[in-house]
């Protein structure tokens, strides 16, 4: 059986009922919901499913259809970019599927959305139809509020499938990618333009890091550099993190807590670790419970009691 993920946001982190009601509408046969991750600042929810690649489509376009019925984005705000209620819908290959084959069931589910749904729908990354579409913020180049003038009469905004305009659920964006990494760094400070200055000078389109994209919020009275991680097999998340500290800290400023928002790959977190102590590669191979399970068949983690 293939195995994908479907990593959904929502345009909705304040009304649990809300975030409730998507997920329950997403419990399809054959689908797992294994993380649901809200924050009120950014106004988002993040949901991630793992199943066959057919009732995954099914899940995601039935929590489309939910979000689009439940949140009005003319009375939406939050720190996070967004153009719409089901905001980024991203298909992930894991086990016995490719990625082309991810790209045709984004496709499909975005043809789907735009016909049935009535929403205008924009494809990106490996799905993207248009060079000038493949990344996400290329997508998201306006916010829900500009691009409900900009859809109808800018011809680059012009969706791939759905009507060219925006109604109060607004647009979709529907992709098949790599894994990702949503990392955040919460500075010793509440002044945004220090954040906003360390994103601009780690993320790769300002020539810092390669393979990550980064701003800067403000989050619980606190300065957050937000990252994408979009290959952590380029960029890992300490290297990411060192990048972080080392800008703060020319900026008289340190890091004070992380957070993961949604999963990370658990190679990635080996990765950080075998780079924090200084460790070589082969040492993954000598994980304890890796090596129990080669030969059980139970990777269960051991309480160590």
């Amino acid at each position: 059986m293939s195995l994908i993920e479907c990593v959904p946001n929502f345009s909705e982190g304040r009304r649990p009922e809300v975030v409730t009601a998507i997920v329950d509408a997403m419990r399809v046969s054959g689908v797992s919901i294994i993380d649901v991750s809200s924050d009120a600042d950014h106004n988002r929810t993040v949901v991630t499913l793992v199943g066959d690649i057919d009732p995954i489509a099914e899940a995601a376009y039935r929590a489309v259809k939910a979000a689009a019925a439940l949140i009005d984005m003319r009375q939406q705000s939050g720190v996070h970019p967004r153009i719409g209620a089901a905001d980024v819908v991203p298909l992930i290959p894991l086990r016995e599927v490719s990625l082309a084959e991810c790209v045709s069931t984004a496709r499909k589910l975005g043809a789907r959305i735009g016909s049935e749904l009535g929403l205008p729908v924009f494809l990106y990354d490996a799905a993207a139809l248009r060079p000038d579409r493949v990344t996400l913020p290329q997508v998201r180049r306006d916010p829900y509020e500009t691009l409900v003038g900009s859809v109808g009469a800018d011809p680059t905004r012009t969706p791939d499938y759905g009507p060219s305009a925006l109604g109060s659920a607004g647009a979709v964006a529907v992709g098949a990618r790599g894994p990702l990494i949503a990392f955040n760094a919460y500075l010793d400070t509440d002044d945004l333009s220090v954040a906003q200055a360390v994103a601009r000078e780690i993320r790769e389109s300002g020539g810092g890091l390669p393979r990550v994209r980064a701003l800067g919020l403000l989050v619980d009275g606190a300065a957050q550099v937000s990252m994408n991680l979009t290959d952590f097999r380029v960029t890992g998340m300490l290297s990411a993190l060192d990048a972080v500290r080392q800008a703060a800290a020319a900026r008289g400023h340190r890091v004070e807590r992380t957070e993961l928002v949604g999963l990370a790959p658990l190679s990635a977190l080996v990765d950080a670790a075998l780079s924090a102590l200084q460790l070589p590669s082969a040492a993954a191979d000598l994980i304890l419970e890796a090596r129990i399970g080669q030969a059980t068949g139970d990777y269960r983690p051991i309480p160590f009691e």
